[in-house]
């Protein structure tokens, strides 16, 4: 996707609303901007409605005001920012408010935009998804809503409410937001089986899954002076790299490594921020872990140095049916860099993928012990890792970020086209009847 437009008829001047991306470094605003990066260079005009960047921690990054709107080019994307409600990401109505303003504001902000060809708004939060239903259905352009997560299943899967009537009205909105998009593009097939079982109409059902910048991640030596700096040197090194959130479990990765205090070879590293960043630092310093290490969500051009430091990527989520549909992005970084896996979540989708590629191994969600029995077992067994690191490597080609811009582009093409179609069609009819 260096030269023209590749599957798309025409140039597209794509809008796409989402209330994350860069400098936030979490999985949508990582996706969304690999994917327009490859649709600029393709020859589309990408514009992309968000907010001033302050996630997870609710604090402006530096640089940055809450206005209510201001405008930048990142890599070719035109990015409009609007004002909303700022709050961390924790506590279910704050967050509300902080969605439900991003809403407003982004709906209003794509009324003054350019006419675009094509509307895109994605998930988790279905606020967002509205927002872009009801700019598609005002300036009558096709919609595509990209499905990033069941939300609001995952919110009880998570424990942040219970099954209530707020709940069945969320799902209320989400079935019809799914009924009323033009297409739906799910990141996994899972959701995409969950979508057709609800009776959703599979023929506007488009998966395109989660994968790594191979212009950015590929395995390369440990950084020795970050090795140094946090003193991981000649350590086996078990990384978390992400979200510290209520759906990572993150308190039962602490009892593995407290089951492990005594190796002094092992030593687990966390990086990122989240909803329960501080209660993980507050057990580790209870627990006085001083194998773990602990440090703050870091900007994305440190990530690969950060994974170079890691010999085994650990991603956990809690046990429950809804983790089994998921897979975690953090799985495709590691595959670049060569750095093989340990999953602890439900069998599924994930767990499928690292079968089939051997990039790693799975052992049940929430098993502190099996994942300690796993980490002591691999690092003693260097053959075992090599083995492992080389499947990984080999793997993460197949996930390439660029051939899932381009799957994407070819969607969004295929949507502005026959929109086009029915607009034509549409004008020769009124021609007619005059």
């Amino acid at each position: 996707m260096t030269g023209p437009a590749s599957q798309a008829n025409r140039p597209l001047r794509i809008l796409f609303l989402s209330d994350n991306f860069p400098p936030e470094t979490n999985a949508p605003a990582t996706r969304l901007h690999e994917h327009a990066i490859r649709w600029v260079r393709a020859g589309h005009q990408v514009t992309v409605i968000t907010c001033a960047p302050n996630f997870p921690e609710g604090k402006l990054f530096e640089g940055y005001k809450n206005r209510w709107r201001q405008v930048e080019t990142i890599d070719g994307i035109r990015v409009v920012r609007v004002k909303t409600y700022i709050t961390a990401n924790e506590g279910f109505i704050k967050r509300t408010l902080d969605y439900m303003s991003f809403m407003v504001t982004g709906f209003v902000a794509g009324l003054f935009e350019k006419r675009p060809d094509i509307v895109v708004s994605t998930s988790p939060q279905f606020f967002c998804a509205v927002a872009g239903w009801a700019l598609s259905s005002v300036r009558r352009l096709p919609w595509v809503f990209e499905l990033r997560d069941l939300w609001p299943a995952s919110i009880v899967a998570v424990g942040a409410m219970e099954h209530s009537p707020l709940i069945r009205m969320l799902e209320r909105l989400e079935l019809f937001m799914y009924r009323r998009a033009d297409a739906v593009v799910p990141v996994t097939e899972s959701f995409r089986d969950d979508l057709v079982s609800r009776g959703i109409d599979p023929r506007k059902i488009h998966v395109v899954i989660n994968g790594v910048d191979l212009e950015r991640y590929a395995p390369q030596p440990r950084d020795a002076a970050l090795a140094w700096e946090f003193g991981l040197e000649g350590k086996f090194v078990v990384g978390y790299m992400g979200t510290h959130g209520m759906a990572h479990a993150l308190d039962r990765v602490l009892d593995a490594a407290a089951m492990l205090r005594d190796r002094d070879e092992i030593a687990f590293f966390f990086a990122g921020s989240g909803a329960m960043r501080d209660e993980i630092e507050r057990q580790v310093a209870e627990r006085r872990l001083d194998n773990v290490r602990m440090i703050p969500r870091q900007p994305k051009e440190a990530m690969p140095a950060l994974w170079s430091l890691c010999d085994l990527a650990l991603i956990p989520l809690r046990d429950t049916p809804v983790f089994s549909t998921v897979i975690p992005s953090k799985l495709f970084e590691a595959m670049g860099m060569g750095v093989p896996v340990l999953m602890s979540l439900p069998q599924g989708e994930a767990t499928r993928i690292v079968e089939k590629t051997g990039c790693g191994i799975h052992v049940p969600p929430e098993d502190a012990q099996a994942m300690a029995n796993a980490v002591a077992a691999l690092a003693k067994n260097s053959s075992r890792m090599a083995n492992l690191r080389a499947a990984a490597a080999a793997a993460a080609p197949d996930y390439s970020r660029t051939r899932q811009a381009f799957q994407m582009e070819g969607i969004l093409g295929r949507m502005a086209a026959s929109s086009d179609e029915t607009s034509a069609s549409d004008a020769e009819e009124s021609e007619s009847a005059r």
